[in-house]
């Protein structure tokens, strides 16, 4: 059995759905996502059936979509703004409303999050994915996997991820956070980056604590992980304890940064991510995760 179905642009979603669907058995999830936000009905805030999601795609120009066997989901990638550079939210039909993804998420079981996220992800790497990187020959779905392959020269092709670590650092009853240069919000968070080819995680903390603040930390631990597709990050959280060093920022990436107790803290991330969970968990006595 095929795996994963992708359809590209101009994407048109058969209806009625196809029998090998139908065959999938259970909760067919159907998702229409533009940029981090998902398109729900405005009247009971639920998803799209099948039916409506084959409407939209072609309504809303719907550039991606794929359909999985495994996730038992149909998702649709729009573009943010139509062929005219009208926005897409303005032609939403307006039985129809948007909804963050995050947001959406935190009312769902740890199951349908998962869906929905694994879902976004693959919307996100199939649109990016076209080509072999190898020779340049066109992908293709792989008959089993999901993934495309390369008729030409045989290569298989996995969904991307991109690891990145998160760390909130402490320094007795007071935790560093960092207003960031790149968000378009005044809001403090943790020390966040990429890993680096050959790194391990535990290096990836210490260099990006050293890069961005200047500071040394000890005793990292591991806090968890997020999916973050967004479009296909994997946030792995730690906490470090401060062990030495001045504030010293790294201007292009940090405007400020600063330590703050548990009774003074600034605008943090919304709920949802992984640097609230741990914000709230240190605010909270740091007790349990």
């Amino acid at each position: 059995m095929q795996n994963l179905t992708v359809y590209r642009t101009p994407v048109s979603l058969p209806h009625p759905m196809p029998a090998e669907m139908q065959a999938w058995g259970g909760d067919i999830m159907c998702l229409a996502f533009i940029g981090r936000e998902i398109v729900l009905k405005k009247d009971t805030a639920a998803l799209p059936s099948y039916e409506e999601l084959s409407q939209l795609s072609a309504l809303l120009h719907a550039d991606t979509a794929v359909a999985e066997h495994d996730c038992r989901c149909v998702a649709l990638g729009v573009p943010l703004q139509d062929t005219e550079g009208r926005p897409t939210a303005e032609i939403l039909p307006e039985e129809y409303t948007l909804c963050p993804i995050r947001k959406y998420n935190l009312t769902q079981s740890v199951e349908t999050a998962t869906r929905i996220s694994r879902a976004k992800a693959l919307v996100e790497w199939t649109r990016a994915t076209r080509f072999c990187p190898c020779c340049g020959h066109p992908l293709a779905e792989h008959p089993t996997l999901s993934a495309l392959h390369c008729p030409q020269c045989g290569r298989i092709h996995f969904p991307r991820i991109e690891p990145c670590v998160i760390v909130l650092v402490t320094r007795g009853d007071r935790m560093l956070l960092a207003r960031h240069v790149q968000r378009n919000q005044d809001i403090y968070a943790c020390i966040a980056g990429f890993m680096e080819a050959g790194e391990t995680a535990e290096q990836a903390v210490r260099r990006e604590i050293m890069e961005e603040t200047g500071l040394m930390v000890r005793n990292i631990r591991y806090f968890g992980s997020q999916s973050w597709p967004f479009p296909s990050q994997l946030m792995i959280a730690f906490t470090a304890e401060y062990e030495s060093g001045e504030i010293k920022l790294q201007e292009s990436e940090i405007e400020h940064a600063a330590w703050f107790d548990r009774e003074h803290c600034p605008a943090m991330p919304q709920p949802g991510s992984i640097a609230y969970r741990m914000i709230e968990w240190f605010r909270n006595g740091a007790q349990d995760r």
